[in-house]
């Protein structure tokens, strides 16, 4: 009798298991759906408007000369909804975004893609390369972090502070210099050349970062120091550095780079280039600003982001609290403000890096 309950029991436990399984995948492919469904509808009827009203401009205007390409192609408005939506399906189903952070990014990829494909590279080199990432040893990372996220899992939130300044300088590329991949070249286009810097500096600074914070906490056993004070603390502090996770703060960026200068060398016009200085100093750009970027991030965030470990769990927190022992930080910004204020002033640094260097 009791092997015959046993087995009803067994039974039943992997019938309710199967259930489960068969009804995650019939809401996961729902959410998919209603993702796809969602974007399409808002994103589609606005690209129309859009190209309507920019083939109306141009046809007006049409009698004038201009220096910039007034006119986008049915053929890059295509791209820009396609292919932002493709990627958020793919990172909503693989838990790497919310579904928040999805029509969001679907908005800031669409936008940087009219400004230039070269922006849309470098958006999903930086979306791809840090969700992976934040995936790598995450059963560690869970003992460390309070507030892990096992997929990344990213909302409008985290979308707007790190990509929220590359869309902004993304529009104002497109309404001061048209459409299109323009080589750097700060003294044919200066305006171009320092928005074209400024948004792979925001990318470059935001991969870097990453890959340093999430990187470099788990690959390497040493225990980090404090940036301000070079004191040593737990890993997962905000703030905390080490040797491993500066390097991988560099790779990050030097990463960006290289997709940035692979893609205009690729889809630029080849008498512009030709005209242009050599582009390979792009690549160090990159490097520079995923290298200054995650050192700025570390230097706010251990001065204005509170940092303390749980008495009883040994996690890292970011807020005071009962058994809470403080390590360091004010309790002032939380990591998406840090990430904010760092990709805007790199936004404003990496330009005259790069000015300084195409020189």
């Amino acid at each position: 009798m009791l092997l015959i309950e046993g087995e009803i029991t067994t039974t039943a436990l992997e019938s309710r298991s199967n259930f489960a399984k068969k009804a995650y995948g019939i809401f996961s492919s729902k959410s998919s759906a209603i993702l796809a469904i969602g974007t399409l509808v808002t994103v589609i009827p606005l690209a129309l408007v859009l190209w309507l009203g920019n083939t109306l401009i141009t046809f007006v205007n049409s009698d004038n000369s201009y220096s910039r390409e007034e006119f986008i192609s049915p053929t890059k408005w295509l791209i820009a909804v396609l292919v932002p939506i493709a990627f958020a399906i793919h990172g909503y189903r693989k838990n790497s975004v919310n579904f928040s952070g999805a029509i969001f990014g679907v908005m800031v990829g669409f936008t940087l893609a009219l400004g230039s494909y070269v922006f849309l590279i470098n958006l999903i080199a930086f979306f791809y390369t840090g969700s992976q990432a934040t995936k790598f040893r995450s059963e560690l990372k869970r003992k460390l972090e309070e507030n892990f996220k096992p997929g990344g899992s990213r909302n409008w939130v985290q979308v707007l502070c790190n990509c929220g300044p590359a869309a902004l300088l993304a529009i104002i590329y497109i309404l001061d210099c048209g459409s299109g991949e323009i080589p750097v070249d700060f003294d044919s286009n200066y305006h171009a050349s320092w928005l074209s810097m400024s948004i792979l500096g925001t990318f470059a600074a935001a991969c870097g970062d990453t890959w340093s914070s999430e990187l470099g906490s788990v690959i390497r056993s040493a225990q980090p120091v404090l940036i301000t004070n070079f004191k040593p603390v737990p890993r997962g502090t905000n703030g905390g550095v080490s040797a491993f996770g500066i390097w991988f703060g560099f790779i990050g960026g030097l990463l960006i780079g290289l997709t940035h200068y692979a893609t205009l060398i690729y889809t630029a016009d080849t008498t512009l280039l030709e005209r242009a200085p050599s582009q390979w100093p792009i690549i160090i750009v990159g490097g520079f600003a995923g290298l200054i970027g995650s050192i700025i991030d570390s230097c706010i965030g251990a001065t204005f982001q509170y940092s303390g470990r749980h008495k009883i769990t040994g996690v890292i927190v970011e807020h005071p609290g009962k058994d809470v022992i403080h390590i360091s930080g004010r309790d002032i910004l939380d990591n998406h403000g840090v990430n904010l204020i760092t990709n805007v002033l790199m936004a404003l640094i990496t330009p005259k890096f790069a000015n300084a260097l195409f020189l």
